[in-house]
């Protein structure tokens, strides 16, 4: 497996989809938090969902979850996909992107680089161990975030 990037750039600046679930039923949503390294003894991905949110629901009742990266010329779509619920509307109906089922969960044709990743951990952010600035800024009246790590099975 091998993917060059800088990261920072990857997830702060171009985003990424986290999609969970089956061809059946599955949700999406934009992200711009996450890391790559390695834990216990294996090529990991993080990222953080906020408890609230619809695909929170698929990542917790799925043992995979995946994470696309795409080109500069799908930033508008990423947009839309991380404003919008899937509760409330088919987010896929008008996005353009065509899913694409993979042996363990989705992706999609137009994604750059999809790491698959198999969930190892979860465990939600405690608020009383972070600044007070990083607390009032993002946590002040919004839910907690959940921490998921995954074991990067497979770069496509």
């Amino acid at each position: 497996m091998n993917f060059q990037t800088d990261i920072f750039e990857q997830y702060d600046k171009k985003w990424a989809l986290l999609t969970a679930g089956n061809k059946e039923k599955f949700n999406t949503m934009t992200i711009s938090w996450g890391g790559l390294g390695t834990l216990w003894g294996k090529p990991v991905a993080n990222v953080y969902v906020r408890t609230t949110r619809y695909t929170h629901e698929f990542i917790d009742n799925s043992d995979y979850f995946t994470i696309s990266f795409f080109s500069d010329e799908y930033k508008k779509t990423l947009a839309v996909l991380g404003s919008k619920s899937g509760r409330d509307m088919d987010k896929m109906k008008d996005s353009g992107l065509v899913p694409k089922q993979l042996e363990h969960s989705m992706t999609f044709e137009e994604a750059e680089v999809t790491l698959v990743c198999k969930k190892l951990f979860k465990q939600t952010l405690d608020v009383k161990n972070m600044p007070e600035d990083i607390r009032t800024q993002y946590y002040e009246n919004q839910p907690d975030h959940d921490m998921y790590i995954g074991e990067v099975v497979e770069i496509i």
